[in-house]
């Protein structure tokens, strides 16, 4: 990548002009004191000593502007005079403009933010106007996990190495007993076992790296909020009206390539308050409202969906407009109010009868409805109560999540932080027992006891002991669906910021799952959705002892908590009913004391493989005549011969997985 002499310029000026325009908006807004003031003017110095030492006049000379401007105000307690604002937020955007257009070494090169002049909104429709979050450094961060790519070639190369190595040293064991023979195998095991050691102490750097690229590529929502305020601000001024905006949730931080998106999206979306929502001042006073109307952003995450709220204080949506709209270009209206609201989010139609700047071409909601398409998102509309309302759900790439690491059924699984209520050690005699399950009293409330292993015990509705020691258990208690609730565990990991994924794509996931994340050594573990959570104590409330169903279990064998809840979901999704186990001695230990219709068992797990988990089975006259299947990455001719050898019914690769087949092939199975 070419050097780039403006690069920490860049980065100081844009978050200096940021602050700045931030803080005009809020003088505006008559938030005025000394100190303020006083703040502003040493951002503006700054910048404008910035400039002067990567020699651009320009900005230098526009900033000095700003000083002359702003520096009355530390004395003068009259107010803000409109024009006075308008000429700083112009140049605010000039000064935006001027950076955009600063050279750029060709790697680096990226689209420039494109800002509206200073008092004129953008027009209705036009998509291009918010300006990229960050491009020059997500561009950067790709070139990062490019490189990172390369590496991982590299280990792969070095791990084909040992396998060669591993081959010569089972040829050297063919041959006679010389003591040369016995000297090339001893070289190789240490040849094999340094490099064996080397391959994962770059596997595990390469994570740690690729972590935190990741996390360069998220920023927070805040960043669009002053792009969101100055669309408003314009808008109303350009209409006659008065507006004050409020956001909250800002600390989210998100993937900014789905923030520029949604961006666009509510660009429109305040426009359209403004053009359609925000009544003039006369009128609003009329009403019985103050003058200036409210548009509030509302930013929050709902399970593995990042939830916007755009609602002002308006008149509403007029209907009645809406009907005769879809009925002069000769289409059918809906006859309810939800069905007429969903007409509307599909675009085509305007509720007004003049054509301006900001409104009238019944474009605005087409823009909506393409930022939703391409981030597989979904809007909605509601009106009533004084104003109109627009969400917006978009699922999450990336995320950034504070949680609380808890251990169940000796695995390390995730709760989003925010959801958490309080911790505590409960002695099993102080465990309650109801007709519903357990119970634990916390803070003078009998709270609903959840089991949080994802095991055996746990699916088939039994108090699951083996999540805690013989005299007591650790519960976290939650907040899910507006009511606390206690989960057992096996003791807490502490508290972590991690970054949150989606579930591998066509896998039927188990709706607790809100997504994965990856730990220290690259394996991957679950971050459950605490809505879920209570819902699934719900439905084991409601459906209290149901009656098995004539099909006989299948027994999961696998050391990953993620591989047994994804195959876990997808059987019961096909209506199996589901066993875990967690290792394979566990898992014989299951199969001798229960009856199962199949097993689905991993090769590489700690103790004993699934190669001997089989042969164990096989030998046993009980169990011989159950069908298992293997479920590995191991993809050699090698591996498979002694699957069958063991006595396999069917072997599955992992990174071959193709779900329709794998349930077809369990269906014979069981059905033999």
């Amino acid at each position: 990548m070419a050097k780039d002499p403006y690069r920490y310029f860049r980065i100081e000026a844009r978050e200096l002009i940021e602050q700045i325009g931030q803080g005009v908006l809020a003088l505006e807004q008559g938030v005025r004191d000394t100190e303020q003031v006083a703040l502003l003017l040493r951002w503006a110095h700054t910048l404008k000593g910035a400039a002067r030492v990567v020699r651009q006049a320009e900005i230098a000379d526009l900033i000095h502007g700003v000083e002359e401007m702003l520096a009355p105000l530390r004395s003068d307690d009259a107010p803000l005079p409109r024009s006075t604002v308008d000429q700083l937020l112009a140049a605010c955007d000039r000064v935006n403009g001027l950076l955009a257009q600063l050279p750029q070494p060709e790697a680096a090169a990226a689209p420039g933010p494109v800002v509206a002049s200073g008092g004129a909104p953008a027009a209705e429709g036009e998509a291009e106007a918010p300006q990229r979050l960050g491009r020059a450094d997500v561009l950067e961060v790709d070139v990062l996990l490019e490189g990172l790519g390369e590496i991982g070639t590299e280990l792969a190369a070095m791990r084909r190495a040992i396998g060669t190595l591993d081959a010569l040293r089972e040829l050297a064991l063919a041959g006679d007993a010389a003591q040369g023979g016995r000297v090339l195998v001893a070289q190789l095991d240490t040849l094999e076992r340094r490099m064996a050691g080397g391959a994962e102490r770059i596997d595990r750097e390469l994570r740690q790296t690729r972590d935190a690229a990741e996390r360069l590529r998220l920023v927070p929502v805040a960043g669009i909020f002053t792009t969101l305020e100055r669309c408003a601000r314009d808008a109303a001024h350009s209409s006659g009206r008065q507006v004050v905006f409020e956001a909250s949730g800002g600390q989210l931080r998100v993937d900014g390539e789905v923030l520029d998106v949604v961006l666009g999206a509510l660009l429109q979306l305040v426009r359209n308050a403004v053009a359609h929502g925000i009544e003039p001042p006369a009128e609003r006073l009329a009403a019985g409202k103050p003058a200036p109307g409210r548009i509030v952003l509302e930013v929050a995450r709902r399970g593995y969906m990042v939830w916007f709220r755009c609602r002002d204080d308006g008149r509403g949506i007029d209907q009645a407009a809406l009907r005769r709209s879809l009925a002069e270009r000769g289409l059918d209206a809906p006859d309810d109010s939800a069905g007429l609201l969903a007409r509307l989010m599909q675009g085509g139609v305007s509720t007004s009868s003049v054509v301006t700047e900001l409104s009238g071409r019944g474009i605005g909601m087409d823009v909506v409805r393409a930022a939703m398409g391409k981030l597989g998102g979904r809007a909605q509309a509601a009106s009533g109560g004084g104003g109109a309302s627009f969400e917006l759900s978009v699922p999450l790439t990336l995320a950034a999540l504070d949680v609380l690491l808890v251990e169940a059924d000796g695995q390390t699984m995730a709760l989003p932080l925010d959801a958490v209520h309080g911790a505590l050690r409960v002695p099993l005699e102080q465990v309650v027992h109801t007709v519903d399950g357990g119970a634990i009293v916390y803070q003078g409330q009998l709270l609903p006891l959840l089991p949080l292993a994802v095991g055996a015990a746990a699916r088939q509705g039994q108090q699951g002991q083996h999540l805690w020691s013989p005299r007591a258990m650790t519960a976290v208690v939650i907040r899910s669906q507006g009511e606390l609730l206690a989960l057992a565990a096996s003791r807490l990991g502490g508290v972590d910021s991690v970054v949150l994924r989606g579930l591998p794509p066509l896998v039927v996931a188990d709706p607790m799952v809100l997504g994965l994340y990856l730990d220290i050594e690259g394996e991957p573990r679950l971050v459950l959705d605490p809505e879920e959570l209570g819902r699934a104590l719900t439905r084991r409330r409601s459906s209290g002892r149901e009656v098995a169903p004539p099909c006989l279990p299948i027994l999961i064998v696998d050391d990953s908590l993620t591989t047994r809840m994804l195959e876990s979901s997808i059987l019961e999704s096909a209506g199996y009913q589901v066993a875990l186990a967690a290792s394979a001695e566990e898992g014989l230990e299951l199969a001798r004391h229960n009856r199962y219709a199949l097993f689905l068992v991993d090769v590489e797990m700690p103790g004993m493989d699934g190669f001997g988990f089989i042969t164990e089975i096989r030998a046993d006259p009980q169990l011989r005549d159950i069908p298992a299947m293997l479920v590995t990455s191991l993809d050699t001719a090698a591996h498979r011969r002694r699957g069958a050898e063991a006595g396999a019914n069917g072997y599955i690769v992992k990174n071959e997985f193709d779900q329709t087949a794998f349930l077809a092939r369990i269906g014979e199975l069981v059905q033999r």
